[in-house]
């Protein structure tokens, strides 16, 4: 009976759904994160009268023929990458792009991975690095004697010595984009690597045409909307239930053929 596989197929796509949407509360909290949407597919389906075939020798065609489905599977895990939320904490060391962009840091493969979570701080010897340890490409390091950081929106940091009036420019970010960001594989730490797929990033200064600017003192929220997420969460819940009920009608006839041979 088909309709026991079909519904099957419908039970393992709402598991993923739910999965999907649990990850995104999970992450409601989670700076510069980017939920996650689930879309699915059709899947093949038998023909139990061809459309466009002859019903007569005079040459009728069937207009509208008999095709059964036969469930349905996922066929992609999209990013919705709008704007978060520019949440200010008065750090000079946090950062938000308000607009396209990633910043880039350096991992400790030598690889360029890419990233909206500007939560940074200093090393040791002055550098600008991540939460994790991982310097910004290309590095920018701070002078021991720095009494305060500057970043304009153009992303040209510029520090306060002392014993000096003017600002001494340390360093410039530089930002990337992609022309498909959904082409970014996610490997955790609130990180990305680019793949086939997203294409080779463009790299540009902030605040300048198709690059976003970049805002000392905040941080970007998540863009998980919750009432929106536990809604799809009860649309998930239901439509599990009701594949759930399909498997159980269909055990009840295949219960009744049984019955029917005794």
């Amino acid at each position: 009976m088909r309709s026991l596989d079909i519904a099957g197929t419908g039970m393992q796509a709402q598991q993923t759904n739910v999965e999907t949407i649990s990850n995104n509360i999970a992450n409601m909290t989670t700076t510069g994160y980017k939920r996650s949407r689930a879309e699915f597919q059709d899947l093949i389906y038998q023909n139990m009268r061809r459309v466009g075939t002859t019903s007569s020798d005079t040459g009728t065609i069937v207009p509208a023929g008999a095709q059964v489905g036969l469930g349905v599977k996922t066929a992609a895990i999209y990013r919705i990458n709008e704007q978060g939320n520019l949440e200010q904490t008065s750090n000079s060391l946090d950062f938000a792009i308000q607009g396209k962009g990633y910043f880039q840091v350096t991992l400790p493969s030598g690889q360029t991975a890419y990233t909206r979570d500007g939560t940074l701080s200093l090393a040791n010897d002055g550098t600008i690095v991540t939460a994790d340890g991982y310097a910004l490409n290309p590095p920018i390091n701070v002078p021991n004697n720095a009494q305060s950081v500057s970043v304009d929106q153009s992303g040209q940091i510029s520090v306060t010595v002392a014993g000096q009036t003017q600002p001494q420019i340390v360093g410039q970010m530089q930002i990337a984009t992609f022309a498909n960001e959904n082409g970014l594989s996610a490997m955790g730490q609130n990180l990305f690597v680019q793949t086939e797929a997203s294409g080779d990033p463009i790299v540009g200064t902030p605040n300048t045409t198709g690059f976003g600017s970049v805002m000392q003192g905040y941080v970007e929220s998540s863009n998980v909307n919750v009432v929106t997420e536990i809604t799809d969460l009860i649309s998930a819940q239901r439509a599990y239930e009701m594949n759930s009920k399909v498997i159980t009608a269909s055990d009840d006839m295949m219960q009744t053929l049984t019955n029917l041979g005794r």
